[in-house]
């Protein structure tokens, strides 16, 4: 039978020696720490920068997410007319999230994360999120409903498949199966979102673009952006037995279910992992959303 030496005896075991050392402490499901804080801070900083963008920069990225996400959906639609395999055809869509990450383009459902947790920390305000979340969600659809017309234009053997695409997601209607694949819709992609920001490395950002395109496409998840682009393309076809109220009603239902996906799910429960870092810069608001600061707005 062995013995701890002196030595061992006194000591202690890693949750018994806090943190005076200045050692980082690593959880037994593999937390580190420092580097969930690392990642808030880009987060909080990269919000920061996007609700500080004037008008025609705003309005100009959010089209051309419209348009990146639709290289995807043309993908998706071409592999599946001729192949008639979902599954493959939801991996060809992550071509449209890669496109979004190298492009530095956005979606109105990312910024479930980065501005939130910017206004949440302090670092902007409420009114500044607002006018993000809607100028960006307005000009993914207008980017989307061009690039979906040219797709059902140039490809003409897709529009089968465009229409019954469109329909799957007017088929789910208004329920709870609709609500719950919109809150999984809004935290997978809210997770990318997470995982991107946990790295500098562009070609790692591409694995969570990629997994997360294939999840929300192949799996036919409730995402407002994505299920409208593809409505979209069955309406332009001109054989559909629906129609743009169907539309209205099946996005805002879905993008309700993603914001609480994405923020309940996602967004709170991992600030919640560093509470002192956000209780930090919570002390520390920035000029621009103290309430000190007067007539100071942002963007000035």
């Amino acid at each position: 039978m062995s013995t701890k030496t002196e030595d061992q005896a006194a000591t202690p075991y890693p949750d018994e020696r806090g943190r005076d050392d200045g050692e980082e402490v690593q959880g037994s499901g593999g937390l580190n720490e420092q580097e969930v804080e690392d990642t808030l801070q880009r987060t909080v900083d990269e919000g920061r920068r996007r609700m500080h963008r004037k008008w025609l920069p705003l309005l100009s990225t959010g089209m051309v997410g419209g348009i990146d996400v639709g290289t995807g959906v043309m993908a998706m639609l071409v592999v599946e007319a001729r192949t008639g395999n979902k599954l493959l055809a939801g991996l060809a869509f992550s071509v449209g999230f890669i496109a979004l990450t190298l492009a530095r383009s956005e979606l109105f459902t990312e910024d479930f994360l980065v501005p939130v947790s910017a206004v949440i920390a302090r670092q902007s305000r409420f009114r500044s999120l607002l006018r993000l979340w809607g100028a960006t969600a307005v000009m993914n659809l207008v980017g989307g409903w061009i690039i979906t017309r040219l797709v059902i234009d140039g490809f003409p053997d897709v529009h089968k498949v465009a229409a019954e695409a469109g329909q799957h997601y007017i088929d789910l209607g208004l329920g709870w199966r609709a609500f719950s694949l919109a809150l999984l819709g809004g935290a997978v992609i809210t997770l990318m979102t997470w995982m991107q920001h946990a790295t500098e490395s562009t070609a790692v950002k591409l694995v969570p673009a990629v997994t997360t395109g294939f999840l929300l496409a192949g799996l036919q998840l409730n995402h407002a952006i994505v299920n409208s682009l593809l409505i979209f393309a069955g309406l332009h076809t001109g054989h559909t037995s629906y129609g743009y109220l169907d539309w209205a009603a099946t996005a805002g239902w879905a993008a309700l279910g993603n914001m609480v996906g994405g923020v309940a799910l996602v967004t709170l429960l991992r600030m919640l992992q560093v509470p002192h870092k956000v209780r930090e810069h919570a002390r520390n608001p920035a000029p621009c959303v103290d309430d000190r600061a007067g007539s100071q707005t942002m963007g000035s």
